[in-house]
């Protein structure tokens, strides 16, 4: 049986049946419509914010799970480094929502935080079994993941108050598609009672 290194393990214990997963909140905005988001998702970010800091407080694991921006030689400390210095749109988002040193981290080339990336086997060893899915763009990255999610028998939660698409009406269908289609729970996050998630 192996010894397990706080060091490598983070904050959390080696089993927790639900993590929060925070996705492209780390995100400089810089393409065509970056600007639409700009207005909700820092309302989004500070409810996240809250949200991860009551996960934190639970022993809840908390996965950023990032666009790699196309610098398939770069890791997650240099994609932190260029939202937060290089005077970019998402520059805000970034300040809000920095990641804490031992916080989980996986980089993905695609829309989904499951495709060609650890993410699988990082909520397998922690013996995952609900996940809270947060983040941007609720009509893209977030309907990818938690389909792969579904496909995988998660079970999902979505808050409605912790994602934001580049339109209302976006991000609204998404939400109605995702409840419908994968049982999401689009309870908000300060209604989420993460206690009993922890069950």
């Amino acid at each position: 049986m192996n010894t397990p290194h706080n060091d490598l393990h983070g904050n959390v214990p080696d089993s927790c049946p639900v993590a929060l997963v925070i996705i492209d909140m780390i995100n400089d905005l810089e393409f065509p419509e970056g600007a639409d988001f700009i207005p909700s998702s820092i309302d989004v970010a500070k409810r996240i914010s809250l949200l991860k800091k009551q996960a934190r407080s639970l022993k809840i694991p908390v996965i950023y799970a990032n666009d790699n921006f196309g610098r398939w030689r770069s890791d997650f400390t240099e994609v932190i480094d260029h939202v937060l210095n290089d005077q970019v749109k998402g520059q805000a988002l970034a300040a809000i929502l920095k990641p804490e040193a031992d916080d989980y981290f996986v980089l993905k080339p695609k829309h989904s935080a499951f495709f060609a990336t650890t993410l699988s086997t990082l909520l397998s060893y922690f013996k995952v079994k609900r996940l809270i899915l947060t983040g941007i763009s609720t009509d893209s990255c977030i309907v990818f993941t938690a389909t792969d999610a579904y496909m995988r028998d998660y079970e999902i939660y979505v808050p409605s108050d912790c994602t934001t698409a580049s339109s209302q009406e976006y991000t609204q269908n998404s939400l109605t598609f995702l409840e419908r289609t994968v049982r999401a729970d689009l309870t908000p996050s300060d209604q989420l009672d993460l206690h009993a998630l922890m069950q």
